[in-house]
């Protein structure tokens, strides 16, 4: 049993922290939002009031963060987790943030010769909830193996992806796939209903032939094809349209600077930036066939 700080309890974090409390881990929570540390603390956890009260007393540091600047300030600032945590506490920020800022905040942790993971998570809510989470991990051997059984408790599939930042850089590089497939295969279903071809029988062919993929067979944009999609519940989010908008711009500001051509990439995140302007932003990313039928 290992004594966890945990640090930001949103859609994401909570199931999490929950699991880890179903592995018998103690747990100490910490968000800004007191409903979430009081609906950690009902599942059997406790509650922090400040970062530096998380930190206090654990071996290891878990945060779950919207983005670079939050990392950043949680970590490096005034009462962060690197001016409170005792020497051997084991770090692992399973957010979603630019490679740079990983890599900043990994070497500040190994300045101060702690052991620290990048391992943003694939999976959105549905998976943290049930611990199917997969971990794409940065950091050295070490870290890695510190951080393994933990990941194991909140996810199912855990690839060292290699040395700091490259959890993050795999993070993106995936979900740029994931929203340039999700654009191809909703168009694909309304050419075939302009064409008059059902959607269940281009579903039959398509996710059997050459078309197949991860969107279309797992996530389909069209209600009533896969039973556990979104497209079933209105679009309710498992991953929002803005936190796919959020993972494209990482993935294009990635490319600026090292000079990679992407240029499905960049329409991708060009064609949910519109979508979110037409006020979609907090639907699941596959409601983007109702903005490309012009819903």
């Amino acid at each position: 049993m290992a004594k966890v700080g945990f640090i930001g309890l949103g859609n994401m974090g909570m199931p999490m922290a929950q699991n880890l409390l179903k592995a018998a881990h103690a747990v100490t929570g910490f968000d800004l939002n007191v409903d979430a540390t009081e609906r950690l603390a009902a599942s059997g956890g406790s509650t922090a009031n400040s970062i530096a009260d998380a930190c206090k007393a654990a071996e290891v540091v878990i945060t779950m963060l919207p983005a670079g600047e939050q990392v950043r300030e949680v970590y490096l600032g005034a009462g962060g987790v690197l001016a409170t945590v005792e020497p051997e506490t084991l770090l692992i920020d399973c957010s979603t943030i630019d490679v740079a800022t990983a890599r900043e905040v990994a070497q500040a942790a190994r300045d101060k010769a702690l052991a620290m993971v990048d391992a943003p998570v694939s999976g959105g809510v549905a998976g943290a909830e049930a611990a199917s989470l997969t971990f794409m991990v940065g950091g050295d051997d070490a870290a890695f193996e510190r951080a393994r059984p933990l990941l194991e408790t909140m996810g199912k599939t855990i690839v060292h992806a290699g040395g700091p930042g490259n959890g993050q850089a795999a993070k993106i590089c995936n979900n740029m796939i994931l929203g340039a497939s999700m654009i191809v295969v909703s168009e694909a279903f309304l050419l075939a209903e302009k064409l008059g071809l059902e959607a269940q029988k281009l579903f039959d062919i398509s996710s059997k032939s050459s078309g197949q993929c991860w969107s279309m067979t797992s996530y389909c944009p069209v209600p009533g094809l896969v039973p556990t999609s979104p497209a079933n519940r209105d679009y309710k989010a498992g991953f929002t349209a803005a936190m796919m908008l959020k993972d494209l711009k990482l993935a294009q500001a990635a490319a600026r600077a090292t000079r990679a051509t992407t240029p499905l990439g960049a329409g991708a995140a060009a064609v949910y930036e519109r979508f979110i302007e037409s006020g979609d932003s907090s639907v699941d990313f596959s409601g983007i066939i109702r903005y490309l039928r012009g819903d």
